[in-house]
């Protein structure tokens, strides 16, 4: 029973960081855009770079950098949080 469950989430690890590898390659298409685009046009890219693509891109990247660590974090305080309600 144990490794099906550790398979099941070691497929769901796979293909959320396969996702999240997508999304930050795709985002920085218009970031690339936004660098070589004649000087004219710049103004029609920036508001969407400086506050969707840059951001995004640079959660997703630090997700798939340190994620690891921060799924630890939240896995032991949902721990943490389900054993001291269970004391009472």
């Amino acid at each position: 029973m144990a490794t099906s469950t550790n398979a099941a989430n070691s497929t769901n690890r796979g293909l959320t960081r396969s996702i999240v590898r997508w999304i930050h390659l795709v985002l920085s298409i218009p970031i690339l855009g936004y660098i070589y685009s004649p000087f004219e046009k710049l103004p029609d890219y920036a508001p969407l770079t400086r506050y969707v693509f840059i951001p995004v891109m640079v959660l997703s990247g630090l997700w798939m950098w340190k994620g690891h660590v921060l799924r630890r974090l939240i896995w032991k305080r949902s721990v943490g949080a389900t054993g001291s309600y269970s004391s009472l």
